[in-house]
C-alpha cells in the first residue's frame, strides 16, 4: 500500500523543483516579466492552501481511496491542461487546477500511512512515505534542467501525465476500500469560509514580499494581516464549535501535535529559504547553468536518503527528541560553511557540506512527522494531517520571503558586477538561514523523549 501511495506522490513533488526551475525559460517563451511568471508558481501554491482544509471533512465523507483517486484525477487533468496552454493567463488558471489535485494528496498519503499502521511504528512509515520528498530534490532539478535544455517547455508538465496514469491504475486495483466516517458528514461552511481564505491571504500576501522589497508595503501587510485576521476568528469559532469544526484546533492541547506544528513551520522556514539561495549562488556567482545547478544539488538529497531509515528506526526505539536535536546539529554544522562563502570556494568542500546538512533534514523532518500523530485516535488523524501540511505551507512562504528580501537588501549594499562582493551577500543570508535553524532547538527539546 505505502509504495502505491508513495508513486502517486512522484508527479506533485517533481513537478514543484522543475517549474521552479524553468522560470526563465518561461519568461522568454510568453515574452513577459519574471514577476508574471511568478504567477504560476504563486496560483499553485494558492490553490493548494486553499483545498488542505478540507482534506480531513473529505477523507471521512468520501473515503481515503475516493479521494485519492479523485487528487491524482485533478493533478493529471491540471497537468493536460498547462501542457496546452496558450498564453501566460491560461497557465496561471491551470495551475490552479493542479494546485487543487497537489494540495490534496500530501495530507491524504498521511492520513492513509497512519491509518496502516495504526499509530505504531511511525518512524518507520514516515521513513517510508516520505521518500518521494526525498527523491523530488534530487532528481527534479536535473530532470528540469534536461527538458529545458533538450525538449520544449510544455514537456515541464507533459512529463507528469504517465506518472499520474500509473499511479491511478496502481491505487485502482491495490488500495483497500475504507468504511466511510460517520462523524462529520457535513462540511463546516463557515469554518472553512474562515480558514482557507485565511491561509491564502497569508501566503499571497508572503509572496508580495520580494516584489514589494520589504514587508511594510500595503500590498504585503493587508493580506497578511487580514489572513491572521480571519484565522484569529476561526480559533474561536473552532474552539466553541469543537469536534465539528473543519479544523479540530482542540488537538493543539495534545503537546506532541503542538510542538511538532511549531517545528514543521520552522523546518518548512529554513528548507525554503536555502532552497531559494542555493541554485542562486551556483548560477548568479559561480555562473552555472540550470543543469549544473541541478547537478550541484544532489549532494543533499544523498545525504536526506543517507539518515532517512536509521531516523525512522531510533524514532521508533528512542523517541523523536533526540533524533530531531542530533539532526538540527547537523543541519547547522551543514549550513554553516555556506556563511563563507567566496567566488571560487571549492564544489567538493560544498558538496561535502550539503550531504552532511540533507543527513539532518532528514533526521529532523521525519521524526517531527511522526511525533505530531502520538496520541492521537484514528479519527483525529485527518485533522492532524491537515494541520501539519498548512504549518509546512505557511512556514515554506514566510522563509522564501524573509530569505528573498534579505538578498535583495545584502544585494543593494554590494557590487553586483563583482562575484566576491556577490558572494559576501548570499554569506550574510545563509547566517540568518543558521539562525533559524538554531531557534528549532527550543520546541525539538519539548519533543518525546521516550516511545510511548
Amino acid at each position: 500500500m505505502m509504495w502505491i501511495l508513495m508513486v502517486g506522490m512522484l508527479a506533485p513533488l517533481f513537478d514543484t523543483t522543475i517549474t521552479n526551475v524553468a522560470i526563465d525559460t518561461l519568461v522568454r517563451e510568453f515574452s513577459t516579466s519574471v514577476s508574471t511568471i511568478q504567477w504560476v508558481m504563486t496560483s499553485y501554491l494558492l490553490a493548494l492552501g486553499m483545498v488542505i482544509p478540507i482534506t480531513g471533512w473529505a477523507v471521512e465523507r468520501f473515503g481515503g481511496k475516493p479521494m485519492w483517486l479523485f487528487s491524482l484525477g485533478m493533478f493529471l487533468l491540471g497537468s493536460v491542461l498547462c501542457s496546452l496552454a496558450w498564453n501566460v493567463e491560461s497557465l496561471i488558471f491551470f495551475r490552479t487546477i493542479q494546485g487543487i489535485g497537489g494540495g490534496l494528496l500530501m495530507p491524504i498519503m498521511q492520513t492513509l500511512g497512519v491509518r496502516a499502521f495504526r499509530g505504531e511504528n511511525m518512524g518507520k512509515m514516515m521513513a517510508t512515505v516520505g521518500l518521494p520528498a526525498l527523491l523530488g530534490p534530487i532528481l527534479g532539478p536535473v530532470l528540469g534542467g534536461l527538458i529545458i535544455n533538450h525538449l520544449s517547455w510544455r514537456w515541464i508538465f507533459l512529463v507528469n501525465i504517465p506518472i499520474c496514469i500509473v499511479a491511478i491504475i496502481m491505487a485502482w486495483k491495490g488500495l483497500p476500500n475504507e468504511e466511510r466516517g460517520t462523524r462529520t458528514l457535513r462540511l463546516d461552511l463557515p469554518g472553512l469560509m474562515l480558514l482557507s481564505p485565511a491561509i491564502v491571504l497569508i501566503i499571497y500576501g508572503l509572496g508580495e514580499v520580494s516584489s514589494n522589497h520589504g514587508f511594510g508595503h500595503a500590498a504585503v501587510l493587508v493580506p497578511v494581516l487580514a489572513g491572521l485576521a480571519l484565522l484569529a476568528v476561526f480559533v474561536v469559532y473552532a474552539f466553541r464549535k469543537g469536534k465539528e469544526a473543519l479544523l479540530d484546533v482542540r488537538l493543539f492541547r495534545v503537546r506532541s501535535l503542538a510542538v511538532s506544528s511549531i517545528l514543521l513551520f520552522l523546518s518548512g522556514l529554513t528548507t525554503y529559504g536555502a532552497m531559494l539561495l542555493l541554485p542562486l549562488y551556483f548560477q548568479q556567482v559561480r555562473g552555472e547553468s540550470v543543469l549544473i545547478s541541478g547537478l550541484l544539488l544532489v549532494p543533499q538529497g544523498i545525504g536526506m536518503l543517507l539518515t532517512r531509515s536509521l531516523a525512522g528506526k531510533l524514532t521508533d526505539q528512542i523517541g523523536s527528541r533526540p533524533v530531531v536535536l542530533v539532526g538540527t546539529m547537523l543541519t547547522l554544522l551543514g549550513t554553516w560553511p555556506f556563511t563563507q562563502l567566496g567566488a571560487d570556494t571549492s564544489y567538493y568542500y560544498l558538496s561535502a557540506a550539503l550531504i552532511v546538512r540533507g543527513a539532518g533534514l532528514g533526521a529532523v523532518f521525519l521524526p517531527v512527522m511522526a511525533s505530531a500523530y502520538v496520541g492521537l485516535s484514528s479519527k483525529q488523524i485527518p485533522h492532524a494531517s491537515s494541520t501539519t501540511r498548512i504549518m509546512q505551507q505557511i512556514g515554506g512562504a514566510f522563509g522564501a520571503s524573509v530569505i528573498a528580501i534579505i538578498l535583495q537588501n545584502e544585494y543593494n549594499s554590494v557590487m553586483l558586477h563583482d562575484p566576491a562582493a556577490v558572494a559576501v551577500a548570499f554569506d550574510h543570508a545563509f547566517i540568518w538561514s543558521v539562525a533559524f535553524s538554531a531557534l528549532a532547538l527550543i520546541p525539538a527539546a519539548l519533543l518525546p523523549r521516550i516511545k510511548r
